[in-house]
């Protein structure tokens, strides 16, 4: 069995995190266009730090990923710059939303991490059904306020 080891000049390492973020009161913004430019921005940012993507999926209301992230760098140190400077991106490219969504905060504040050891495929597995299982719990939780069989109004907790 083949690790994944990566090395730098005096170093073998081997740092997979899952990663989790959201727009702040966690809008649902990422789509179409945006949801596009926002992964090229991360990419890019990602690039120059050295970071490797093994995995990745916007939602609507956060961005899953799986990174390998060498050890020179913490992950908070690494969130903050993503989400920092992705920020900055996305005003700069999408003047409106500094008005819409106010002070250049386009990230909440905290995020959700969990290093990675062996169970490596199951967490790629999840990521890339992140998307349709959020669909389908968007789905099974639709409140209807008209009923469909007899069209009056639905009072209280149907």
């Amino acid at each position: 069995m083949k690790l994944d080891v990566s090395s730098l000049a005096h170093t073998k390492w081997e740092c997979k995190y899952h990663i989790v973020f959201a727009p702040k009161y966690r809008r649902q913004i990422m789509y179409g266009k945006i949801k596009q430019d926002i992964g090229q921005m991360i990419r890019k940012l990602c690039q120059y730090k050295g970071i490797e993507i093994h995995e990745a999926e916007a939602c609507k209301d956060h961005i899953h990923m799986l990174v390998s992230i060498p050890p020179k760098y913490s992950v908070s140190q690494i969130m903050g710059y993503l989400k920092g400077k992705s920020s900055l991106m996305i005003y700069e490219k999408y003047a409106n939303l500094k008005y819409k969504y106010g002070n250049r905060h386009f990230w909440c504040r905290g995020y959700y991490v969990s290093t990675v050891g062996r169970n490596r495929r199951a967490i790629e597995e999840y990521i890339k059904n992140q998307l349709q299982e959020d669909y389908t719990d968007d789905q099974l939780s639709i409140k209807e306020f008209v009923d469909p069989f007899t069209d009056e109004p639905v009072r209280g907790g149907k």
